[in-house]
């Protein structure tokens, strides 16, 4: 039979744990000797330095209690290590993003989307188009997270083609122009066919309900009177024309 301070110095805990475990019912009070003391046996001994041991792997007390209590501890074990790898995993990549951070990297893109810019310059394409596509990556990122990582691919997925990496990279080059010079009107051409052979009748459309896709464009637009006019000539052919009143 030990006392409360014996039992607490064995197992390596404080009296005043003891006395926690006992309020929130994860250990049971033993029976008073006749003087008024708790008197603990060996039982007592094993169940403290279970609950020891689960409380020190992080296991919240409400959640031993929980555990105690029930059957199938080995499942409800697995799926708290289930939780704690995905809670670490959180963990990395928020320390990840810290280290980018404090290396300078400002930007709170996905990796393969700051991947991606870092291989444009390297494409040829020039320091205007990278931070361009930098800032609209970032508001597409931040407005619809849902959908951008999917339009990031498809996207980036068309710089894999030699013929349509060319195009864009023609699209990049016109930025100067005047908006009426022959070679803006021969590219709006060139990419209207692109387009289609790529997404055939399924044009891809614009977000339902968001201005964003448009403010996107917008600002692509006003950077250049030339890529201005491109959209327009593109837009213009992509989109079907609206029936009229009835006669």
């Amino acid at each position: 039979m030990l006392t409360i301070g014996q039992l607490a110095g064995y197992v390596g805990v404080t009296t005043r744990t003891i006395r926690v475990y006992h309020a929130k019912g994860l250990l049971p009070e033993p029976d008073r000797d006749a003087s008024g003391y708790r008197r603990y046996r060996a039982a007592d001994a094993v169940e403290l330095i279970r609950i020891r041991t689960l409380a020190e792997a992080g296991v919240p007390l409400a959640r031993i209690r929980e555990l105690r209590a029930g059957d199938g501890l080995r499942s409800a074990l697995q799926r708290i290590d289930d939780d704690l790898t995905s809670r670490i995993a959180g963990l990395e990549a928020t320390r990840s993003r810290l280290r980018r951070l404090a290396a300078g990297d400002l930007s709170p893109l996905p990796d393969e989307v700051v991947s991606y810019l870092g291989r444009l310059p390297g494409m040829g394409f020039s320091e205007r188009w990278v931070a361009l596509q930098n800032d609209l990556w970032l508001l597409v990122f931040a407005t619809h997270p849902e959908t951008a990582r999917a339009n990031f691919r498809d996207q980036s997925a068309m710089l894999a083609d030699p013929a349509l990496l060319a195009l864009v990279l023609e699209y990049d080059g016109v930025h100067d122009l005047d908006p009426h010079d022959p070679r803006v009107d021969a590219l709006a051409s060139a990419l209207v066919s692109a387009t289609r052979a790529r997404y055939g009748p399924d044009l891809p459309a614009y977000e339902q309900g968001s201005a964003i896709p448009a403010l996107v464009q917008g600002a692509v637009n006003a950077s250049s009177p030339a890529w201005r006019r491109l959209d327009a000539l593109i837009r213009e052919t992509l989109t079907p024309a609206k029936p009229g009143p009835p006669s």
